[in-house]
């Protein structure tokens, strides 16, 4: 039997929300850039740094009472691109679901260009527009390619 047979490290769930292959150390900004703060009374589950054969280590969200929106779980996109996300209904994986990068992210991510109108002071909320290798802000155009969880705005 090998340690997959007998350890489950986080306790299935009946109902809600499962996104796992997240990679290690970003489950917590997973539930950032879902809005998911301990206030809403939903059940999570975190599992972080756990041993991954595709991955070597990876992080796992399970969230229940909650099923993601389409558009909720296409965010994950920008720092989960490979995450896979599976929607549960008593105990079983009822859909299993592909996440695609959205076209643009608006109010989530800050931009790191200090002379952008959005770092400015006045009432303009982020926007960037989704490349196929980072995020290019809609104002000043300055685009992020690595590290994009230093500039959740969540």
């Amino acid at each position: 039997m090998t340690e997959k047979d007998t350890e489950l490290r986080i306790s299935k769930i009946r109902d809600g929300t499962v996104i796992d292959h997240v990679p290690a150390g970003d489950a917590l900004h997973v539930l950032a850039i879902l809005g998911i703060d301990g206030s809403g009374g939903e059940g999570v589950s975190l599992g972080m740094n756990v041993p991954s054969e595709t991955m070597g280590k990876k992080d796992i969200v399970k969230v229940e009472g909650r099923e993601m929106s389409q558009a909720e779980l296409d965010v994950l996109s920008l720092i989960a691109p490979d995450a896979t996300v599976n929607i549960v209904r008593d105990y079983a994986v009822a859909e299993k679901t592909e996440i695609e990068p959205p076209e643009k992210v608006t109010g989530l991510l800050t931009c790191p260009n200090r002379h952008c109108i959005t770092n400015a002071g006045e009432p303009v909320e982020t926007r960037f527009d989704v490349l196929d290798d980072g995020v290019r802000c809609a104002y000043c155009e300055t685009i992020v390619r690595e590290e994009i969880t230093d500039h959740l705005a969540v």
